[in-house]
């Protein structure tokens, strides 16, 4: 693959240290605005409930903030936790910032539960049987963005009506996600950094079963990976070891490999990387071992209970580290293997200013 590679932000809205919400929020925005001034094409921010460590439960109003500080960057949720809610409330949410922040508006969708099992029931009820709703979710989603939904037999419509839709993108991380990705015409985006599936595999199932719709013609797909980019190989190790709570041992950059899951940690870069972001897939219910107990970010359950997933992480040993020369090379060895040329990307380090110089060091080398 030829074409020079497209970065973009995920952002989890971490809460480092001693900083309050209000602050985590501040340097979302700040992250947001120097992204936009070094030519990053999106920031998304991801939803989460009830973790003491992320701070976004509600990614269109943090994005409806963002927007008014920021001028030309594409804005989204990675995402929006469609179980949980009304496909008509979300259309129009997502309607609101389009009209709001005209061509510059993602719609990410998944399918996890954003937090622990308690939180998610005080959320939406029965989550599993949301999941397995899903499906009809989507179409009633990609009808009220179409202009074609009815409730009962009767047109009902979600305004405002912008001139330029959001666009629609499902995340994920296997087979699943991706066929209701090819399934209803949605662009996709593979969560390398939470899986341990083939992702070329999964990206491949996506663009072979791809039906297009009245939103995309063609498949579209992006890469979310765990990045630590330092000026030295040194310097990235060191801050590295700050992320093995995303579940991922440092992977040199020049190395591709699953690793083992990193051992349970009680600092706040364990607590922040053990959130649920895309969810396990590994069942047609959404996943009920994983996603659910992933979603406390201390590996235990409210009542304190062992969580016996914490040493099979999706994603162990994912994590890509190095120098801006060593990081783009590795990126461009993945944008062949997943025929991909966008990445999203994350950046597990408990220090913002550390985090900020990551992202300004890998734009610098592309």
């Amino acid at each position: 693959m030829n074409n020079p590679l497209k970065l973009s932000v995920l952002d989890l809205v971490p809460r480092f240290g001693e900083s309050t919400f209000e602050e985590a929020l501040l340097h979302a925005v700040d992250l947001a605005q120097h992204a936009e001034a070094w030519g990053y094409r999106r920031y998304w921010a991801a939803e989460h409930h009830d973790l003491e460590h992320l701070s976004c439960a509600s990614p269109e109003i943090l994005l409806s903030h963002i927007g008014a500080r920021t001028e030309r960057i594409r804005l989204g949720s990675g995402a929006v936790l469609l179980p949980h809610y009304s496909p008509l409330k979300v259309a129009e949410n997502f309607r609101m910032l389009a009209a709001l922040y005209p061509g510059r508006i993602d719609l990410g969708i998944g399918r996890a539960p954003g937090g622990s099992a308690h939180t998610s029931m005080a959320l939406s009820g029965n989550f599993l049987g949301h999941v397995a709703d899903l499906p009809h979710r989507i179409r009633a989603l990609t009808e009220l963005l179409e202009d074609r939904y009815r409730y009962e037999d009767v047109p009902v419509a979600a305004k405002p009506v912008p001139v330029t839709e959001p666009v629609m993108w499902m995340l994920g991380t296997n087979t699943k996600s991706a066929g209701y990705a090819a399934e209803f015409g949605t662009g996709y985006v593979f969560g390398q950094f939470m899986s341990d599936t083939d992702g070329a595999e999964v990206l491949h199932s996506y663009r072979e079963g791809f039906q297009p719709s009245a939103r995309l013609r063609e498949p579209h797909t992006m890469v979310a990976v765990s990045i630590v980019c330092a000026e030295t190989e040194e310097r990235a190790s060191e801050l590295a070891a700050q992320a093995s709570g995303f579940g991922q041992r440092p992977l040199p950059s020049d190395r591709l490999d699953t690793g083992a899951a990193a051992p349970e940690q009680s600092s706040a870069s364990t607590r922040i990387g053990q959130a649920e972001f895309y969810g396990s897939e590994d069942s047609d219910a959404g996943g009920s071992r994983d996603t659910i107990h992933n979603g406390d970010p201390a590996g235990k359950s409210k009542q304190g209970s062992p969580d016996t997933t914490a040493s099979r992480t999706p994603g162990s040993g994912r994590l890509i580290i190095g120098t801006p020369a060593s990081v783009h090379l590795r990126l461009q060895n993945m944008a062949e293997q997943y025929e991909c040329d966008e990445f999203l990307i994350v950046t597990p380090v408990s220090d913002y200013a550390a985090r900020l110089a990551s992202y300004r060091l890998l734009v610098e080398s592309i």
